[in-house]
């Protein structure tokens, strides 16, 4: 069984800090891509960040760059999100996925996903 579990979300002023951490079971975590997504209540999931199977190539979406950090440890088959500098618009419900090397950094191959952690940022 494939298991996605998210964990760090909360609520936060803006400005502040969270860190998101997921775990990986059943899958070859060092074989698969990984991503964060994030869905707000009545707007469409979309790409926070992806990293690559060894963590050595990364993108983000142009609203979260220079102010989130993606990143994984292979050995502990963890996904992190360290997320700095936030907005109320980065409220929504964030979710670990993991996808096929080939397409890496296209979103739409993403084909595992959690449960997803709760973000909320006040202004």
């Amino acid at each position: 069984q494939v298991q996605l579990v998210e964990s760090g979300g909360g609520s936060v002023q803006a400005g502040g800090s969270l860190r998101l951490s997921c775990a990986a079971s059943g899958v070859t975590f060092s074989t698969v891509c990984m991503g964060w997504f994030r869905q707000a209540p009545g707007k469409e999931r979309e790409m926070v960040a992806l990293i690559s199977t060894t963590g050595s190539r990364t993108t983000y979406a142009d609203s979260v760059k220079g102010r989130f950090t993606i990143s994984r440890d292979n050995a502990k088959n963890t996904l992190d999100l360290q997320m700095n500098s936030l907005k109320p618009e980065d409220t929504a419900m964030y979710y670990c996925a993991a996808g096929p090397v080939v397409g890496c950094f296209v979103p739409g191959n993403y084909n595992y996903w959690g449960q997803g952690t709760q973000v909320t940022v006040s202004s």
